[in-house]
């Protein structure tokens, strides 16, 4: 709107024709200039020049929008599918419909607490046909510390969906679109981030995992400074490929032991009344999520998953829609299932907290004669190079 130009502005033809005099032919002209900048270039008195910036600022300003409509647009958005269930309904309820198109989705949590037992169910649903809640697609699954199980994939597929998973050609054409990769390196991975792309449009892909992010970068950088640097780079082009695909991509995260000098607050939240910076918030938890800042910025979605006294939770800990909450949770051989679907809200540290006090060991899922009877036993499905 800025390089409107001023003869499509319904000035008083009298000044109008001055601009033009002047060569001053764009919205962008008139209002970089000052008032009596203008005054003396155009030859004019105050009140002309302030009338009609007035009315070149109004033409070009973006109209106001209110709370309603707004609100209104959310919901067309959503309504055209800006959220792909997770099938956890309280998870879903407090995310608008699940996890969000076009935006990076973070799960952080101690190793065991079943971030990649979420993933696989993620990846599984994203694959499942439309009637059945899924996207129909492929599924681009970057393995780091190959931890990807076919095995545990077709588990979760046979108590979730044993409609579908039942039929040997139907399980065998579900898994068959979980394409995975297991780069070695971060340098084998950033390789590999053109290529994904280009197989976002060609192989319909419908969503992006990432498992986990932080393997990719531990132990070739110390922390500080020059670990940030590369990773800046891979965090700007994996949003660009979020943004650019609108498809729904899950990122894993590690946790880190917390610095005595660190807290578990952000610096942009307030601190509470009585507390001052020499008098430190003690909390239960010495826990905190890997990566730094700058990543924690980067995601739109955090989910946490912890631990506390043996019990397992999902805590939304970032979301632009939803206020913090945790849901209880346990993972069963048909993947994770909530306790249940009424979040307890949040408040303070305990937000950001990550607990790992008594965590159980994750349920050891044998292979069933199902396995076998489907032709799938001891199979993998890895993609070295996608085409």
């Amino acid at each position: 709107m800025a390089n409107k130009l001023i003869s499509e502005i319904p000035l008083p033809k009298s000044i109008a024709n001055v601009f033009a005099a002047r060569n001053i032919s764009t919205a962008k002209d008139a209002l970089s200039l000052t008032e009596f900048e203008l005054m003396e270039l155009l030859d004019v008195g105050l009140r002309e020049v302030r009338s009609a910036l007035s009315l070149i600022s109004e033409m070009v300003a973006p109209p106001y929008q209110t709370a309603l409509s707004l609100m209104e647009q959310r919901f067309e958005k959503e309504h055209l599918g800006g959220h792909f269930p997770t099938g956890l309904k309280g998870l879903d309820a407090a995310l608008c419909g699940g996890i969000p198109f076009g935006v990076l989705t973070e799960l952080v949590g101690p190793a065991g607490i079943g971030k990649t037992q979420f993933c696989l169910k993620l990846s599984l649903l994203a694959s499942l046909p439309t009637k059945y809640g899924g996207l129909d697609g492929r599924v681009v699954y970057v393995d780091v510390e190959s931890k990807f199980s076919s095995k545990r994939l077709l588990e979760i597929g046979l108590r979730s969906f044993p409609e579908i998973f039942q039929m040997k050609e139907m399980a065998q054409e579900m898994a068959g679109r979980i394409l995975v990769l297991r780069p070695t390196s971060l340098s084998e991975f950033t390789q590999s981030l053109e290529q994904i792309k280009v197989s976002l449009l060609q192989n319909q892909v419908k969503m992006l995992v990432i498992d986990s992010m932080a393997a990719l970068v531990s132990g070739e950088h110390e922390q500080g400074v020059r670990r940030q640097q590369p990773l800046s780079w891979h965090i700007s082009f994996i949003k660009s490929l979020a943004e650019f695909s609108r498809i729904p991509v899950v990122v894993t995260n590690q946790v880190r032991s917390q610095n005595h000098d660190e807290t578990s607050q952000y610096p942009f939240q307030v601190q509470n009344r009585g507390e001052t910076n020499e008098t430190p918030t003690r909390y239960d938890s010495h826990l905190v999520a890997a990566l730094g800042i700058h990543w924690a910025h980067s995601v739109t979605i955090r989910l946490v998953l912890e631990a506390r006294s043996g019990q397992r939770f999902i805590k939304v800990a970032k979301s632009p829609m939803s206020p913090p909450l945790a849901f209880p949770y346990h993972i069963t051989s048909s993947g994770i299932s909530l306790l249940s679907e009424e979040g307890m809200e949040l408040m303070g540290p305990e937000i950001n907290s990550i607990h790992c006090q008594g965590l159980l060991p994750t349920i050891a899922f044998t292979e069933s004669e199902d396995y076998q009877l489907l032709g799938f036993s001891g199979r993998t499905f890895v993609m070295e190079n996608i085409h």
